[in-house]
């Protein structure tokens, strides 16, 4: 399995990115394709020694990360790296790309090079967070900031087709995030998703609010982009606080110190999760791709697991799955077109 990777996107880039591939090829069954500025490439990847599972290929341009329109700009830089990573999947180069760099500019990137699965009105951001009582694929997570009902329909279909094909799930479970779990509770859009998603024949279990996200509710969480992307960076917030008060506690005495000591190893496992570098990144789903979109400010084991992330949805058979259901004129569950 080949990963083309954007090796110039990303706050560190290229250093971060090139040692994440490094360390990536060692964990997992894949060669790297480091995409951008080949000089540069070149003198980063010497550090490491020969590694006969990394290539480079060569990319002019760069999208800044601060770009605002987002279509222009990939339509005028045809060269940059994030034009020549997706385009490796386009033309059958990679299997799956991965970028940290401009987030609207990749998704636009693998909108228009690599095109919508057709039947798939929009695509979508989807991420799984890691709970204890079980991974929950929340999606739009930022992709659509104004949705119609039968968007999150069709964001559910293809969450459940994730979860079950790259997370082996059977059978998922669908929540609709909203700020009630009564029938009838939320906006317009929420109750009138409501209603498609009963009709559905998806494993819908209703609303979710998001203060029970975490606990194993559902095994699918949807909303619009909007509310999604909030509540994503709600919660690494929230993450960053709780590792940030821990920290400041055991400093506060030294009578902290030696069950700090003692408890490190425990705490070091179960604060783990909250950091985003864990995730690895989001998938853009509904496009003819794999395309996985990691954190801006991504470091060495961000972009290892955002390699991660792209060699299990390639390797699962989702694509085929996703392309198989909506190519179904009345529908039918993703489980049943696999």
């Amino acid at each position: 399995m080949r990963i083309a990777l954007d090796a110039m996107g990303g706050d560190f880039a290229p250093v971060e990115q090139v040692k994440g591939a490094v360390i990536a090829i060692k964990e997992y069954d894949i060669d790297v394709a480091l995409v951008g500025q080949a000089d540069r490439l070149k003198s980063e990847l010497a550090k490491y020694g020969p590694q006969p599972r990394i290539s480079i290929v060569a990319a002019a341009e760069t999208i800044e990360m601060g770009a605002h329109d987002v279509v222009d700009a990939v339509r005028r830089h045809p060269e940059s790296s994030i034009n020549v990573a997706v385009g490796m999947v386009r033309d059958d180069q990679a299997d799956a790309v991965v970028s940290a760099g401009n987030t609207g500019a990749f998704m636009a990137a693998g909108t228009l090079l690599l095109r919508r699965i057709p039947g798939v009105e929009r695509p979508a951001l989807g991420t799984l967070l890691p709970y204890n009582a079980g991974k929950v694929f929340l999606i739009d997570a930022g992709a659509n900031a104004d949705c119609r009902p039968s968007m999150l329909v069709q964001f559910a279909e293809m969450g459940l087709a994730y979860v079950e094909k790259v997370v082996g799930v059977p059978n998922p479970r669908v929540g609709l995030l909203n700020n009630g779990a009564e029938a009838g509770k939320g906006s317009e859009l929420a109750r009138e998703s409501y209603d498609l998603l009963m009709e559905s024949g998806l494993n819908f279990v209703g609303n979710v609010e998001g203060m029970n996200i975490h606990k194993g509710i559902c095994d699918v969480i949807v909303t619009d982009g909007f509310t999604g992307n909030i509540a994503l960076k709600v919660g690494e917030g929230l993450a960053d606080y709780i590792l940030q008060q821990v920290r400041r506690t055991i400093k506060s005495s030294l009578l902290f110190a030696p069950a700090a000591l003692m408890l490190k190893p425990a705490l070091r496992k179960s604060l783990k999760s909250l950091q985003y570098e864990e995730y690895g990144g989001a998938n853009l789903l509904g496009v003819n791709g794999v395309v996985v979109i990691a954190h801006g400010r991504s470091d060495a084991l961000a972009i290892k697991n955002a390699l991660r992330v792209a060699h299990d949805a390639a390797g699962s058979g989702l694509m085929a799955t996703m392309r198989a259901y909506f190519a179904q004129p009345t529908g039918a569950t993703p489980a049943a077109s696999a």
